[in-house]
């Protein structure tokens, strides 16, 4: 026989007090509560081995103090670290996080979204998809605050996170110039696709473009790319008598590009190699790879307290920040 669940209602008759003294409790309102009321609902709770529903918790209080967190791709590493630096904030904060993974699915999006919401979520952290716009309007409608990240919703009415993409790439390149490169490749995804993404090969573009240098681009699909294509690109073109650079702007790019340059590796740094991101490995590869760094924790973090700062009503975060990334060099450039 299937065991009945413990309500609110089932531990307010054993605690010999009424259902709203046990949500006040629940919720942490206990300030004018006597200790043996709320030794009676401990003993209670204890004995029962109660554990109340977030969605009942939610309706009973103004916060959940649950955030929604949407990740487009969960499994490198900046994301990883942009989820530590939320799950760090919210921890001090006394918030917990729900994450989902949309792989840059506009219909995943929209569904985690939805079961976010059911979930009684407090408010959204989201790195979105370019159709996004439709989803945000109903969350705004909802007063439910969020904060973007690696996004292309960037205006003046959106709270966001951002590292500065564009400047980092530039002053890398330029970098990378001045040691005396003189051919250049560009291996990456659709740029249109991520505003990152375009900001980076931007930066790469105008650097090379202020200094008169020429530049060829190799257009590879997301995650489908075999390395012999990338090596083919490389083999028809390499020329070992002049200093030769291939920037990958795409983090989850640069291991395949690096398999795809494993008979010129012995090369380099006469033909360079520069990406992004990938600490978990590039400084221990053969050779080390120079990479252009994110701050992803502090940008999670910061991320996190603009939402809490929203949901809390507070206002005073700054809503829009822009980090500054870093270069990491190493063999694999000059």
């Amino acid at each position: 026989m299937k065991k009945s669940k413990i309500t609110i209602k089932d531990i307010a008759e054993m605690a010999g007090t009424s259902k709203t003294t046990v949500s006040f409790y629940l919720n942490g309102k206990t300030e004018k509560m006597s200790e043996e009321t709320k030794q009676r609902i401990e003993q209670v709770i204890r004995e029962t081995n109660y554990c109340p529903s977030i969605v009942a918790r939610s309706l009973n209080s103004k916060n959940s103090k649950l955030i929604g967190i949407l990740i487009g791709d969960i499994t490198n590493s900046f994301s990883n670290q942009i989820v530590k630096g939320i799950e760090s904030e919210a921890s001090r904060n006394g918030y917990q996080i729900i994450v989902g993974n949309s792989d840059y699915n506009h219909q995943r999006e929209e569904n985690y979204v939805e079961r976010m919401l059911s979930m009684g979520v407090d408010g959204f952290i989201i790195q979105p998809t370019a159709q996004f716009r439709k989803i945000s309007k109903r969350l705004e409608s909802l007063g439910k605050p969020m904060v973007f990240f690696d996004s292309k919703l960037y205006d003046m009415k959106t709270k966001w996170v951002k590292t500065n993409n564009y400047e980092a790439t530039y002053d890398a390149t330029v970098r990378c110039i001045e040691k005396g490169y003189e051919k250049y490749y560009m291996i990456t995804a659709d740029p249109q696709l991520i505003s990152t993404r375009l900001e980076r090969t931007s930066g790469f573009v105008d650097a090379l473009a202020d200094h008169e240098k020429d530049y060829e681009t190799l257009i590879i699909e997301n995650d489908q790319v075999k390395p012999e294509v990338i090596a083919d690109f490389i083999d028809e073109r390499l020329d070992l008598n002049k200093k030769t650079l291939v920037f990958v702007p795409n983090c989850w790019a640069l291991p395949t590009v690096f398999i795809a340059l494993k008979y010129h590796r012995k090369h380099m740094p006469q033909l360079g190699l520069m990406g992004f991101d990938n600490m978990e490995w590039v400084n221990f590869s053969s050779p080390s790879i120079t990479t252009i760094v994110q701050p992803a924790f502090e940008e999670g973090l910061e991320a996190a307290r603009i939402v809490i700062d929203q949901i809390e009503g507070k206002n005073e975060v700054i809503g829009q920040q822009v980090l500054d990334c870093y270069v990491n060099w190493n063999e694999s450039t000059f």
